[in-house]
Protein backbone atom coordinates (compact mmCIF):
# COMPACT_ATOMS: atom_id res chain seq x y z
CA UNK A 1 0.00 0.00 0.00
CA UNK A 2 2.88 2.16 1.18
CA UNK A 3 4.71 1.33 -2.11
CA UNK A 4 1.30 2.41 -4.41
CA UNK A 5 1.31 5.46 -2.61
CA UNK A 6 4.58 6.61 -3.55
CA UNK A 7 4.35 5.70 -6.82
CA UNK A 8 1.14 7.84 -7.46
CA UNK A 9 3.02 10.45 -5.79
CA UNK A 10 5.95 10.07 -7.59
CA UNK A 11 3.70 10.30 -10.83
CA UNK A 12 1.83 13.54 -9.85
CA UNK A 13 5.10 14.92 -9.59
CA UNK A 14 6.11 13.96 -12.55
CA UNK A 15 3.08 15.24 -14.02
CA UNK A 16 3.44 18.51 -12.47
CA UNK A 17 6.79 19.23 -13.39
CA UNK A 18 5.21 18.12 -17.09
CA UNK A 19 3.05 21.00 -17.11
CA UNK A 20 5.33 23.28 -14.81
CA UNK A 21 7.89 23.25 -17.80
CA UNK A 22 5.21 23.46 -20.44
CA UNK A 23 3.80 26.91 -19.24
CA UNK A 24 7.58 28.16 -19.03
CA UNK A 25 8.30 27.11 -22.20
CA UNK A 26 4.82 28.36 -23.69
CA UNK A 27 6.07 31.98 -21.89
CA UNK A 28 9.54 31.68 -22.75
CA UNK A 29 8.12 31.71 -26.15
CA UNK A 30 5.74 34.40 -25.29
CA UNK A 31 8.21 36.57 -24.27
CA UNK A 32 10.77 35.93 -27.82
CA UNK A 33 7.41 36.77 -29.15
CA UNK A 34 6.31 39.49 -27.30
CA UNK A 35 8.54 42.06 -25.94
CA UNK A 36 6.82 43.43 -23.88
CA UNK A 37 5.98 40.75 -22.25
CA UNK A 38 9.39 40.11 -21.84
CA UNK A 39 10.59 43.25 -20.26
CA UNK A 40 7.68 42.41 -18.11
CA UNK A 41 8.41 39.36 -16.85
CA UNK A 42 11.99 40.54 -16.37
CA UNK A 43 10.44 43.11 -13.67
CA UNK A 44 8.92 40.99 -11.63
CA UNK A 45 12.24 39.19 -11.32
CA UNK A 46 14.03 41.92 -10.59
CA UNK A 47 12.23 42.90 -7.43
CA UNK A 48 14.03 42.88 -4.36
CA UNK A 49 11.17 43.32 -2.09
CA UNK A 50 9.23 40.64 -4.11
CA UNK A 51 9.59 36.52 -2.48
CA UNK A 52 8.99 33.91 -4.70
CA UNK A 53 4.76 34.22 -4.08
CA UNK A 54 4.87 37.51 -4.78
CA UNK A 55 6.95 36.88 -8.20
CA UNK A 56 4.83 34.46 -9.18
CA UNK A 57 1.79 36.74 -8.88
CA UNK A 58 3.45 39.39 -11.00
CA UNK A 59 4.51 37.42 -13.51
CA UNK A 60 0.93 35.75 -13.60
CA UNK A 61 -0.67 39.25 -14.11
CA UNK A 62 2.11 39.86 -17.06
CA UNK A 63 0.90 36.91 -18.56
CA UNK A 64 -2.66 38.23 -17.96
CA UNK A 65 -1.88 41.24 -19.71
CA UNK A 66 -0.62 39.47 -22.38
CA UNK A 67 -3.52 37.16 -22.93
CA UNK A 68 -5.88 40.59 -22.93
CA UNK A 69 -3.51 42.24 -25.37
CA UNK A 70 -3.99 39.19 -27.91
CA UNK A 71 -7.56 39.20 -27.82
CA UNK A 72 -7.77 43.16 -28.19
CA UNK A 73 -5.87 43.28 -30.86
CA UNK A 74 -7.02 39.93 -32.48
CA UNK A 75 -10.36 42.29 -32.29
CA UNK A 76 -9.02 44.79 -34.19
CA UNK A 77 -7.77 43.07 -36.91
CA UNK A 78 -11.33 41.18 -37.28
CA UNK A 79 -12.65 44.85 -37.30
CA UNK A 80 -10.60 45.42 -40.17
CA UNK A 81 -11.09 43.14 -41.85
CA UNK A 82 -14.96 43.02 -41.47
CA UNK A 83 -14.18 46.95 -42.69
CA UNK A 84 -12.17 46.11 -45.66
CA UNK A 85 -14.67 43.17 -46.66
CA UNK A 86 -17.49 45.84 -46.85
CA UNK A 87 -15.35 48.26 -48.73
CA UNK A 88 -14.83 45.85 -50.83
CA UNK A 89 -19.02 45.13 -50.83
CA UNK A 90 -19.73 48.88 -51.40
CA UNK A 91 -16.80 49.43 -54.54
CA UNK A 92 -18.85 46.15 -56.62
CA UNK A 93 -21.83 47.92 -55.44
CA UNK A 94 -20.67 51.19 -57.01
CA UNK A 95 -19.55 49.12 -60.10
CA UNK A 96 -23.04 47.35 -59.91
CA UNK A 97 -25.04 50.62 -59.63
CA UNK A 98 -23.29 51.79 -62.99
CA UNK A 99 -24.98 49.41 -65.42
CA UNK A 100 -25.22 51.72 -68.29
CA UNK A 101 -21.74 51.64 -68.75
CA UNK A 102 -20.21 48.50 -70.92
CA UNK A 103 -16.05 48.01 -70.75
CA UNK A 104 -13.60 45.72 -72.61
CA UNK A 105 -14.57 42.91 -69.71
CA UNK A 106 -18.21 43.30 -70.85
CA UNK A 107 -17.79 42.51 -74.38
CA UNK A 108 -17.33 38.45 -75.48
CA UNK A 109 -15.12 37.15 -77.80
CA UNK A 110 -16.63 35.47 -80.82
CA UNK A 111 -13.63 35.12 -83.12
CA UNK A 112 -10.17 35.53 -82.53
CA UNK A 113 -7.78 34.59 -85.11
CA UNK A 114 -4.14 36.48 -86.09
CA UNK A 115 -5.65 38.27 -88.41
CA UNK A 116 -8.89 39.69 -86.94
CA UNK A 117 -11.05 39.70 -83.79
CA UNK A 118 -15.13 39.73 -83.26
CA UNK A 119 -16.32 40.94 -80.26
CA UNK A 120 -19.80 41.03 -79.22
CA UNK A 121 -21.93 42.81 -76.34
CA UNK A 122 -25.40 40.55 -76.05
CA UNK A 123 -28.25 40.61 -73.58
CA UNK A 124 -27.85 43.88 -72.14
CA UNK A 125 -30.56 43.25 -69.66
CA UNK A 126 -28.77 40.53 -68.25
CA UNK A 127 -26.59 43.39 -66.52
CA UNK A 128 -29.56 44.83 -64.76
CA UNK A 129 -33.22 44.99 -65.24
CA UNK A 130 -33.44 48.59 -65.45
CA UNK A 131 -32.25 47.50 -69.70
CA UNK A 132 -34.81 45.57 -70.21
CA UNK A 133 -35.89 48.10 -73.23
CA UNK A 134 -32.46 46.98 -74.79
CA UNK A 135 -33.32 42.71 -74.30
CA UNK A 136 -33.78 42.49 -78.21
CA UNK A 137 -30.53 44.14 -78.79
CA UNK A 138 -26.61 43.32 -79.26
CA UNK A 139 -23.76 45.05 -80.89
CA UNK A 140 -20.79 43.65 -82.30
CA UNK A 141 -17.25 44.85 -83.29
CA UNK A 142 -15.48 43.82 -86.09
CA UNK A 143 -11.33 44.45 -86.28
CA UNK A 144 -9.88 42.85 -89.25
CA UNK A 145 -6.20 43.36 -90.43
CA UNK A 146 -4.92 44.58 -93.66
CA UNK A 147 -6.33 42.20 -96.57
CA UNK A 148 -8.21 39.83 -94.19
CA UNK A 149 -11.09 37.77 -95.13
CA UNK A 150 -14.50 37.19 -92.86
CA UNK A 151 -15.66 33.80 -94.15
CA UNK A 152 -19.11 33.63 -95.65
CA UNK A 153 -21.47 33.35 -93.03
CA UNK A 154 -25.35 34.74 -92.08
CA UNK A 155 -27.13 35.93 -89.00
CA UNK A 156 -30.87 35.39 -87.77
CA UNK A 157 -31.12 39.05 -87.15
CA UNK A 158 -31.55 42.22 -89.20
CA UNK A 159 -27.62 43.63 -89.19
CA UNK A 160 -26.95 47.40 -89.54
CA UNK A 161 -23.30 47.84 -90.54
CA UNK A 162 -21.28 50.89 -89.41
CA UNK A 163 -17.99 51.22 -90.75
CA UNK A 164 -16.05 52.92 -88.13
CA UNK A 165 -12.63 53.33 -90.18
CA UNK A 166 -10.82 51.88 -92.42
CA UNK A 167 -11.92 50.06 -96.40
CA UNK A 168 -13.88 47.36 -97.13
CA UNK A 169 -15.62 45.37 -99.52
CA UNK A 170 -18.98 43.25 -98.33
CA UNK A 171 -20.27 40.53 -100.78
CA UNK A 172 -23.77 39.79 -99.97
CA UNK A 173 -25.41 36.45 -101.61
CA UNK A 174 -29.76 36.71 -102.64
CA UNK A 175 -30.60 33.89 -104.27
CA UNK A 176 -28.75 32.94 -107.29
CA UNK A 177 -25.98 36.19 -108.02
CA UNK A 178 -23.75 37.76 -105.03
CA UNK A 179 -23.35 41.65 -105.08
CA UNK A 180 -20.40 43.46 -103.87
CA UNK A 181 -20.23 46.85 -101.92
CA UNK A 182 -17.32 48.93 -101.15
CA UNK A 183 -17.04 50.40 -97.63
CA UNK A 184 -16.10 53.78 -96.56
CA UNK A 185 -15.25 55.49 -93.36
CA UNK A 186 -19.18 56.17 -92.43
CA UNK A 187 -20.78 53.84 -95.09
CA UNK A 188 -23.97 52.38 -93.58
CA UNK A 189 -25.42 49.16 -94.78
CA UNK A 190 -28.25 47.23 -93.90
CA UNK A 191 -28.24 43.50 -94.46
CA UNK A 192 -31.49 41.57 -93.91
CA UNK A 193 -31.77 38.35 -91.73
CA UNK A 194 -30.51 35.49 -93.24
CA UNK A 195 -28.24 37.05 -95.66
CA UNK A 196 -25.13 34.83 -96.74
CA UNK A 197 -22.11 37.46 -96.72
CA UNK A 198 -18.50 38.01 -96.77
CA UNK A 199 -16.59 40.70 -95.39
CA UNK A 200 -13.22 42.09 -96.63
CA UNK A 201 -10.30 44.74 -95.41
CA UNK A 202 -8.99 45.85 -98.98
CA UNK A 203 -6.38 48.15 -97.40
CA UNK A 204 -2.98 46.46 -97.09
CA UNK A 205 -1.98 48.57 -94.19
CA UNK A 206 -4.92 50.33 -92.02
CA UNK A 207 -7.14 48.19 -90.03
CA UNK A 208 -10.86 47.97 -90.97
CA UNK A 209 -13.40 48.74 -87.82
CA UNK A 210 -16.85 47.98 -88.43
CA UNK A 211 -19.93 48.05 -85.37
CA UNK A 212 -22.93 46.10 -86.30
CA UNK A 213 -25.91 46.18 -84.48
CA UNK A 214 -28.24 43.30 -84.62
CA UNK A 215 -31.64 43.62 -84.19
CA UNK A 216 -34.62 41.06 -84.11
CA UNK A 217 -35.94 40.81 -87.84
CA UNK A 218 -39.45 42.47 -88.10
CA UNK A 219 -41.57 39.49 -87.89
CA UNK A 220 -39.62 38.63 -84.80
CA UNK A 221 -39.44 39.83 -81.41
CA UNK A 222 -37.09 37.68 -79.48
CA UNK A 223 -33.87 38.65 -78.37
CA UNK A 224 -30.98 38.31 -80.83
CA UNK A 225 -28.72 35.27 -81.29
CA UNK A 226 -25.10 36.94 -82.04
CA UNK A 227 -23.81 33.24 -83.17
CA UNK A 228 -23.06 33.46 -86.99
CA UNK A 229 -23.73 30.34 -89.37
CA UNK A 230 -21.10 29.75 -91.21
CA UNK A 231 -22.10 27.54 -94.27
CA UNK A 232 -19.66 27.75 -96.76
CA UNK A 233 -16.73 26.28 -95.05
CA UNK A 234 -14.80 23.46 -93.39
CA UNK A 235 -13.44 22.15 -90.43
CA UNK A 236 -12.28 25.54 -89.32
CA UNK A 237 -14.66 27.47 -89.38
CA UNK A 238 -17.03 24.82 -89.31
CA UNK A 239 -19.43 24.62 -91.72
CA UNK A 240 -23.41 23.98 -90.71
CA UNK A 241 -23.59 21.05 -93.01
CA UNK A 242 -21.05 19.17 -90.56
CA UNK A 243 -24.08 18.94 -88.16
CA UNK A 244 -25.98 16.72 -90.39
CA UNK A 245 -25.46 12.69 -91.05
CA UNK A 246 -23.55 11.71 -93.62
CA UNK A 247 -26.51 9.52 -95.21
CA UNK A 248 -28.28 13.44 -95.45
CA UNK A 249 -24.85 14.76 -97.24
CA UNK A 250 -24.65 12.14 -99.66
CA UNK A 251 -28.10 12.32 -100.81
CA UNK A 252 -28.50 15.67 -100.99
CA UNK A 253 -24.77 16.27 -102.94
CA UNK A 254 -25.21 13.13 -104.60
CA UNK A 255 -21.53 12.43 -103.63
CA UNK A 256 -20.07 9.30 -101.67
CA UNK A 257 -19.15 9.91 -98.03
CA UNK A 258 -14.95 9.83 -97.85
CA UNK A 259 -15.75 12.70 -100.87
CA UNK A 260 -17.46 14.96 -98.98
CA UNK A 261 -15.41 14.46 -95.87
CA UNK A 262 -12.27 14.83 -98.01
CA UNK A 263 -13.85 18.21 -99.09
CA UNK A 264 -15.14 19.66 -96.11
CA UNK A 265 -11.40 18.95 -94.45
CA UNK A 266 -10.10 21.07 -97.15
CA UNK A 267 -10.87 24.64 -94.89
CA UNK A 268 -8.78 24.91 -92.23
CA UNK A 269 -7.78 28.48 -92.13
CA UNK A 270 -9.87 29.82 -89.44
CA UNK A 271 -12.81 32.51 -89.59
CA UNK A 272 -10.58 35.74 -90.27
CA UNK A 273 -7.57 35.01 -92.43
CA UNK A 274 -5.35 36.83 -94.92
CA UNK A 275 -5.40 37.06 -98.93
CA UNK A 276 -3.63 37.68 -101.55
CA UNK A 277 -3.20 40.66 -103.36
CA UNK A 278 -4.92 38.33 -106.60
CA UNK A 279 -7.79 37.23 -105.07
CA UNK A 280 -8.56 40.48 -103.51
CA UNK A 281 -8.83 41.75 -107.05
CA UNK A 282 -11.46 39.13 -107.27
CA UNK A 283 -14.01 40.51 -104.97
CA UNK A 284 -13.63 43.88 -106.02
CA UNK A 285 -17.08 44.95 -107.03
CA UNK A 286 -18.65 45.44 -110.42
CA UNK A 287 -19.75 48.85 -111.32
CA UNK A 288 -23.61 48.92 -112.00
CA UNK A 289 -25.45 51.06 -114.80
CA UNK A 290 -27.86 53.28 -113.21
CA UNK A 291 -30.93 52.70 -112.87
CA UNK A 292 -30.08 48.76 -112.69
CA UNK A 293 -29.03 48.26 -109.49
CA UNK A 294 -29.04 44.84 -107.75
CA UNK A 295 -31.70 43.53 -104.51
CA UNK A 296 -29.39 45.43 -102.06
CA UNK A 297 -28.95 49.53 -101.82
CA UNK A 298 -25.61 50.85 -101.76
CA UNK A 299 -23.62 51.84 -98.84
CA UNK A 300 -25.41 55.23 -97.57
CA UNK A 301 -22.64 57.36 -95.81
CA UNK A 302 -23.09 59.59 -93.08
CA UNK A 303 -21.64 62.42 -94.11
CA UNK A 304 -23.19 62.70 -97.27
CA UNK A 305 -26.15 64.60 -94.82
CA UNK A 306 -25.78 67.94 -93.77
CA UNK A 307 -25.09 68.06 -90.13
CA UNK A 308 -28.37 68.30 -88.17
CA UNK A 309 -26.28 70.55 -85.31
CA UNK A 310 -23.09 72.05 -85.98
CA UNK A 311 -20.55 75.24 -84.87
CA UNK A 312 -17.06 75.44 -83.74
CA UNK A 313 -17.52 73.41 -80.84
CA UNK A 314 -19.40 70.11 -82.20
CA UNK A 315 -20.84 68.84 -84.96
CA UNK A 316 -23.93 66.18 -84.81
CA UNK A 317 -24.91 64.04 -88.39
CA UNK A 318 -27.75 61.83 -88.86
CA UNK A 319 -29.80 59.43 -90.54
CA UNK A 320 -32.95 57.88 -90.04
CA UNK A 321 -36.07 56.10 -91.62
CA UNK A 322 -37.18 58.87 -93.30
CA UNK A 323 -34.05 58.51 -95.14
CA UNK A 324 -35.64 56.19 -98.63
CA UNK A 325 -31.68 55.73 -99.81
CA UNK A 326 -30.21 54.92 -96.09
CA UNK A 327 -31.73 51.42 -96.19
CA UNK A 328 -32.88 52.30 -92.81
CA UNK A 329 -36.43 52.98 -94.30
CA UNK A 330 -39.18 50.70 -92.62
CA UNK A 331 -36.61 50.05 -89.68
CA UNK A 332 -37.34 52.16 -86.26
CA UNK A 333 -33.77 52.98 -86.15
CA UNK A 334 -31.70 56.62 -86.25
CA UNK A 335 -28.20 56.20 -86.56
CA UNK A 336 -25.98 59.03 -85.31
CA UNK A 337 -22.71 60.32 -85.12
CA UNK A 338 -21.70 62.99 -82.80
CA UNK A 339 -17.65 64.92 -83.31
CA UNK A 340 -17.10 67.02 -80.32
CA UNK A 341 -14.37 69.56 -80.23
CA UNK A 342 -11.64 69.04 -78.02
CA UNK A 343 -12.42 71.02 -74.18
CA UNK A 344 -16.21 71.05 -75.90
CA UNK A 345 -19.07 69.42 -74.42
CA UNK A 346 -22.97 68.56 -76.09
CA UNK A 347 -25.76 70.17 -73.91
CA UNK A 348 -28.08 68.76 -71.63
CA UNK A 349 -30.98 66.83 -73.48
CA UNK A 350 -32.47 63.60 -73.65
CA UNK A 351 -34.49 61.39 -76.28
CA UNK A 352 -38.11 61.47 -76.07
CA UNK A 353 -38.69 58.38 -77.88
CA UNK A 354 -35.29 56.87 -78.52
CA UNK A 355 -33.25 54.28 -76.76
CA UNK A 356 -30.03 55.37 -77.45
CA UNK A 357 -26.97 52.44 -77.75
CA UNK A 358 -23.25 54.94 -78.22
CA UNK A 359 -20.13 53.47 -79.18
CA UNK A 360 -16.75 55.76 -78.41
CA UNK A 361 -14.93 55.32 -81.96
CA UNK A 362 -12.13 57.99 -81.27
CA UNK A 363 -10.98 60.52 -78.50
CA UNK A 364 -11.75 60.73 -74.63
CA UNK A 365 -13.99 62.70 -72.76
CA UNK A 366 -16.73 62.02 -69.88
CA UNK A 367 -20.42 60.74 -69.57
CA UNK A 368 -22.95 62.28 -67.07
CA UNK A 369 -26.40 61.27 -66.93
CA UNK A 370 -29.53 61.76 -64.33
CA UNK A 371 -31.27 58.61 -62.95
CA UNK A 372 -34.27 58.11 -60.93
CA UNK A 373 -34.16 54.15 -60.87
CA UNK A 374 -31.48 53.62 -58.53
CA UNK A 375 -31.31 54.36 -55.06
CA UNK A 376 -27.84 56.62 -53.60
CA UNK A 377 -25.62 54.34 -50.90
CA UNK A 378 -25.81 58.20 -48.86
CA UNK A 379 -27.92 58.24 -45.72
CA UNK A 380 -28.76 62.17 -46.95
CA UNK A 381 -30.15 60.48 -50.20
CA UNK A 382 -31.88 57.94 -48.32
CA UNK A 383 -33.84 60.51 -46.49
CA UNK A 384 -34.68 62.88 -48.52
CA UNK A 385 -35.95 60.09 -51.59
CA UNK A 386 -38.63 59.01 -48.73
CA UNK A 387 -40.39 62.58 -49.15
CA UNK A 388 -39.50 63.17 -52.91
CA UNK A 389 -37.88 61.56 -56.46
CA UNK A 390 -34.20 61.65 -55.55
CA UNK A 391 -32.05 61.58 -59.07
CA UNK A 392 -28.86 59.65 -59.15
CA UNK A 393 -25.92 60.39 -61.15
CA UNK A 394 -24.45 58.23 -63.53
CA UNK A 395 -20.92 59.34 -64.89
CA UNK A 396 -17.69 57.35 -66.48
CA UNK A 397 -14.88 58.00 -68.31
CA UNK A 398 -15.07 57.27 -71.87
CA UNK A 399 -12.30 56.14 -74.05
CA UNK A 400 -12.13 54.31 -77.23
CA UNK A 401 -14.68 51.49 -77.16
CA UNK A 402 -16.41 52.36 -74.57
CA UNK A 403 -20.04 51.57 -75.02
CA UNK A 404 -22.91 53.52 -73.05
CA UNK A 405 -26.53 53.21 -73.07
CA UNK A 406 -29.39 55.65 -72.35
CA UNK A 407 -32.73 55.17 -72.08
CA UNK A 408 -35.67 57.15 -72.97
CA UNK A 409 -36.33 60.59 -71.55
CA UNK A 410 -33.16 60.23 -69.27
CA UNK A 411 -31.05 63.64 -69.85
CA UNK A 412 -27.63 63.51 -70.46
CA UNK A 413 -24.18 64.84 -71.45
CA UNK A 414 -20.88 63.87 -73.20
CA UNK A 415 -17.48 66.04 -72.90
CA UNK A 416 -14.65 65.55 -74.46
CA UNK A 417 -11.10 65.98 -73.09
CA UNK A 418 -8.73 69.00 -73.86
CA UNK A 419 -6.26 66.66 -75.64
CA UNK A 420 -8.58 65.03 -78.43
CA UNK A 421 -12.17 65.42 -80.19
CA UNK A 422 -14.66 62.91 -79.20
CA UNK A 423 -16.44 60.87 -81.57
CA UNK A 424 -19.49 58.80 -81.04
CA UNK A 425 -21.31 56.46 -83.02
CA UNK A 426 -24.99 55.70 -81.36
CA UNK A 427 -27.62 53.46 -82.67
CA UNK A 428 -31.07 55.14 -81.45
CA UNK A 429 -34.05 52.41 -81.56
CA UNK A 430 -37.44 53.48 -81.56
CA UNK A 431 -36.68 56.49 -83.38
CA UNK A 432 -40.30 57.47 -85.05
CA UNK A 433 -41.40 60.41 -83.48
CA UNK A 434 -38.51 61.21 -81.75
CA UNK A 435 -37.38 64.73 -80.49
CA UNK A 436 -34.26 65.45 -78.61
CA UNK A 437 -34.96 68.19 -76.06
CA UNK A 438 -31.93 70.44 -74.38
CA UNK A 439 -32.01 71.91 -71.26
CA UNK A 440 -29.48 74.66 -72.05
CA UNK A 441 -28.66 76.46 -76.00
CA UNK A 442 -30.83 78.03 -77.90
CA UNK A 443 -34.69 76.22 -78.11
CA UNK A 444 -34.22 74.93 -75.07
CA UNK A 445 -37.17 73.78 -73.44
CA UNK A 446 -37.04 75.70 -70.06
CA UNK A 447 -36.86 79.16 -72.34
CA UNK A 448 -40.06 78.24 -74.21
CA UNK A 449 -41.65 77.67 -71.14
CA UNK A 450 -44.50 80.42 -70.78
CA UNK A 451 -43.49 83.41 -68.18
CA UNK A 452 -46.11 82.18 -65.88
CA UNK A 453 -44.84 78.58 -65.63
CA UNK A 454 -40.98 79.62 -65.50
CA UNK A 455 -42.10 81.90 -62.27
CA UNK A 456 -43.98 79.37 -60.46
CA UNK A 457 -41.03 76.33 -61.03
CA UNK A 458 -38.29 78.07 -59.88
CA UNK A 459 -40.11 80.61 -57.97
CA UNK A 460 -38.43 83.70 -59.51
CA UNK A 461 -38.92 86.33 -62.12
CA UNK A 462 -39.08 84.93 -65.72
CA UNK A 463 -36.55 87.53 -66.42
CA UNK A 464 -34.26 85.76 -63.79
CA UNK A 465 -34.68 82.45 -65.38
CA UNK A 466 -34.10 83.57 -69.55
CA UNK A 467 -30.76 84.98 -67.72
CA UNK A 468 -29.84 81.22 -66.77
CA UNK A 469 -31.20 79.21 -69.66
CA UNK A 470 -30.43 81.53 -72.43
CA UNK A 471 -27.50 81.22 -74.64
CA UNK A 472 -26.80 81.91 -78.08
CA UNK A 473 -24.78 78.36 -79.40
CA UNK A 474 -27.37 75.60 -79.64
CA UNK A 475 -26.24 71.84 -78.53
CA UNK A 476 -22.54 71.71 -78.46
CA UNK A 477 -20.83 74.28 -76.24
CA UNK A 478 -17.61 75.07 -74.65
CA UNK A 479 -16.92 72.92 -71.51
CA UNK A 480 -15.28 76.21 -69.56
CA UNK A 481 -15.72 76.29 -66.07
CA UNK A 482 -14.86 79.29 -63.41
CA UNK A 483 -12.56 78.50 -60.54
CA UNK A 484 -14.90 78.83 -57.71
CA UNK A 485 -11.82 78.93 -55.21
CA UNK A 486 -10.72 82.13 -57.12
CA UNK A 487 -14.31 83.36 -57.27
CA UNK A 488 -14.55 83.32 -53.84
CA UNK A 489 -11.48 84.70 -53.47
CA UNK A 490 -12.33 87.41 -55.16
CA UNK A 491 -15.46 87.99 -53.61
CA UNK A 492 -13.43 87.81 -50.23
CA UNK A 493 -10.83 90.90 -51.62
CA UNK A 494 -14.32 93.08 -52.22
Amino acid sequence: MAMKTKLSLAIFLFFLLALLCSNLAIAIGREETDPELKTCIHQCKQQRQYDEEDKGICMDKCEDYHRMKQEREKRQHQHQREHEHQHEREHEHEEDENPYVFEDRDFETKIDTDDGRVMALNMFDQKSKLLRNFENYGLTILEAKGHAFVSPHHFDSEVIFFNVKGRGIIGLVMEDKTERFNLEAGDIMRVPAGTPMYLVNRDENEKLFVAALHMPPSSASAPVNLEAFFGPAGRDPESVLTAFSSKVLQAAFKSPKGKLESFLDEQNKGRIFKIQKEDLSGLAPKKSIWPFGGQFKNPFNIFSNNPAFSNQFGSLFEVGPSEITSGLDGLNLMLTFANITKGSMSTIYYNTNANKIALVIDGEGEFEMACPHMSSSSSHSKQRRSSSTSYQKINARLRPGTVFVVPAGHPFVTIASKNNNLKIVCFEVNAQRNKKLAFAGKNNIVSALDKTAKKLAFDKSAEKVDEIFKRDEEFFFPYDVEDESKEEHGRADE
